[in-house]
């Protein structure tokens, strides 16, 4: 049995995360600081209705504060950490450029450091599809140059990527990243789309639909999915990697929202926008390496994975 540290643990991901370790016979300890970029009402609830029935110590601590963190370090011998607390969403860290940069940047070096000096032998960090910006060669791969973010989040997110690469290389640690695609689910963030989309269809407000809904494609990822892949890279014996985690099946916004519609059994009101700043015009994941290095195969349609989420949040809203 190994003890594993997920930070961000009453997030989305990392809720779903300690469901699974915990169930394969893992000891998980849950770091998250339950800020309110979205309602903590959520967290909350993903820890005590979503996780009620495991038993699991969770620790409120901000990453960006080095000396609580390093409290819990202090309590607990961990076997690895699976690094998921982050401040979320690419529009926002427009606007709040600095907090990205202490709890991203700051935090996760705080994470690294304290990996190092308690000398647990690997850390698995969560990287995004954002990193890619506009990149025109789809799929993406690992090996393309991602050396020219278009939102400070995307820029976090490429920072955190060259200083694990920097403590790998220095400290002989094991550190792996992996760029997350447009994770959705039960139990999933407000602040994207689906969600927003699905609660504005549902009180029946008319829903943003940007650059005027033409060509716009994302890789939803079905958060199972996404799970399978974090276990098997927690198996990976590698001294630095970066690896996709997507579903290499884009989908174009508006079969998106005809699903959304159907499930949901109402129409939506659509205002059309011009493309949004930072945003990017296709996610499009080569997952060619995750395949060969993890074994990693996607196995949720986006019809079966919005159906399954669509039943959640009929359920837990109304």
């Amino acid at each position: 049995m190994a003890k594993v540290l997920v930070t961000g643990g009453a997030g989305f991901i990392g809720s779903h995360l300690i469901k699974r370790l915990i169930e394969t016979g893992e000891e998980v300890v849950c770091v998250d600081n339950f800020n309110d970029y979205y309602p903590t009402s959520l967290k909350i609830h993903r820890i005590r209705k979503f996780l009620g029935q495991y038993s699991f110590p969770t620790y409120k601590v901000d990453i960006y504060d080095f000396s609580r963190l390093e409290q819990v370090f202090k309590k607990h011998k961990f076997d690895y950490i699976v690094h998921l607390a982050a401040q979320a969403g690419v529009r926002a860290s427009i606007e709040q450029p600095l907090d990205y940069a202490k709890s991203n940047v700051q935090g996760t070096i705080n994470i690294f450091e304290l990996a190092r000096r308690f000398n647990v032998p690997k850390v698995l960090f969560a990287s995004s599809s954002s990193v890619y910006g506009n990149s025109f060669d789809a799929p993406f791969s690992e090996n393309h140059e991602v050396d020219r973010p278009i939102s400070p989040y995307a820029a976090t997110k490429k920072a955190c990527e060259l200083i694990a690469h920097s403590y790998s290389a220095v400290y002989s640690m094991s550190l792996i990243g992996l760029r997350f695609f447009t994770v959705y689910g039960p139990w999933g963030r407000p602040d994207m789309a689906y969600y927003k989309f699905a609660k504005k269809i549902m009180n029946n407000q008319t829903i943003d639909v940007y650059n005027y809904g033409k060509h716009l494609k994302r890789d939803f990822t079905y958060i199972d999915d996404i799970i399978e892949g974090i276990l098997q890279a927690s198996k990976l014996n590698s001294p630095y990697d970066i690896i996709n985690l997507g579903n290499d099946k884009p989908v174009e916004l508006g079969h998106f929202i005809n699903l959304l519609e159907k499930y949901l059994n109402k129409q939506a009101e659509k205002n059309l926008l011009p493309m949004q700043q930072g945003d990017v015009m296709t996610t499009h994941a080569n997952i060619n390496k995750a395949k060969v290095l993890l074994g990693y195969k996607p196995q949720t349609t986006i019809e079966n994975g919005l159906e399954k989420f669509v039943n959640w949040f009929n359920n837990y809203h109304y």
